[in-house]
C-alpha cells in the first residue's frame, strides 16, 4: 500500500535481539576475536532503505478514513494517507493481524500487512483430477501438459558446487563463513523455485475446479528392481 509521506525510521527491539542472540550463539565469532569486538562495537542501525516493522502500538490503521498514523522519532504522523486495490483493501479490513513492514521502493513508501486468512473449504466433488510427477530435470510435470523445468536452478547448483570445491580446499575461517552464507542462500533460493511452481500448479487447479494428486513413493525401494 502506497504511502504519501517519507518518514524516519527507528531501529527496532527485534534486530538488538537478532544481534544478542548471534553473539550468544557466537555466530559472529569467539569472545576475543577481531571480528565480535569490532561487530560489538558498532552501533545498531538500519540501512537507508532498510524494512522497518511496526506493531500496533507504533502504527494505527484508520480503514475508514484510508490513513495511517505512525510513531517516527518526530513524533506520531497521523492521517497518512494510504491506496491499494479493492481486493486487498477488503483483506486488509476483514483480517489483517500483527505487525506491519514499511519499506522504501524506487523513491516510493509501502506498508506491508499481515493477514490471517482463513482456510478455504476444500471441495469434496472436483469436476477432475490433475496429476503432478516430480522430478529432477523437470522439477514437476503434470497430467495436463504443463512442465516446470529445474535447468536453471540445477545450473546454479553445479555454479555452487565448483565455488564449494574452491572454498573447502582453501579451509580458512573466512572461506568457512562465505560457505555457511552460499548454503543459505542456495536453500532460499531452491525454497522460492519450489514455491512458485506449487502456488502456479494449485491455482490452475483452482480455476478449472479442478483436485491435485500427487505420486506416491512410499515403498519405492522395494519396488524397483534396477541397479543402484
Amino acid at each position: 500500500m502506497k504511502l504519501v509521506a517519507r518518514v524516519k525510521l527507528l531501529p527496532s527491539p527485534e534486530q538488538a535481539q537478532a544481534l544478542q542472540a548471534n553473539l550468544k550463539a557466537q555466530n559472529l565469532g569467539r569472545k576475543g576475536s577481531a571480528r565480535r569486538a569490532r561487530i560489538e562495537s558498532t552501533p545498531i542501525c538500519f540501512r537507508a532503505h532498510a524494512a522497518q516493522p511496526f506493531d500496533d502500538r507504533c502504527l494505527s490503521w484508520q480503514m475508514d478514513a484510508r490513513t495511517v498514523s505512525i510513531w517516527t522519532v518526530a513524533g506520531r504522523m497521523k492521517n497518512l494517507g494510504f491506496t491499494s486495490s479493492p481486493e486487498q483493501l477488503k483483506l486488509l479490513a476483514e483480517c489483517r493481524q500483527g505487525e506491519s513492514d514499511l519499506t522504501c521502493q524506487d523513491g516510493q513508501w509501502y506498508l506491508s500487512a499481515t493477514c490471517e486468512v482463513p482456510e478455504r473449504v476444500e471441495n469434496p466433488d472436483p469436476a477432475g483430477w490433475v496429476g503432478v510427477d516430480l522430478g529432477i530435470v523437470e522439477i514437476a510435470t503434470t497430467s495436463t501438459g504443463d512442465r516446470f523445468a529445474g535447468r536453471h536452478l540445477n545450473r546454479q547448483r553445479r555454479q555452487q558446487s565448483q565455488l564449494r570445491a574452491k572454498l573447502q580446499a582453501k579451509n580458512t575461517k573466512s572461506a568457512k563463513r562465505v560457505l555457511k552464507r552460499l548454503r543459505r542462500r542456495e536453500a532460499r533460493r531452491a525454497r522460492d523455485v519450489n514455491h512458485r511452481i506449487s502456488k502456479r500448479i494449485v491455482e490452475r487447479a483452482e480455476r478449472t475446479d479442478h483436485g491435485i494428486v500427487l505420486e506416491d513413493l512410499r515403498g519405492i525401494r522395494g519396488r524397483v528392481r534396477q541397479a543402484k
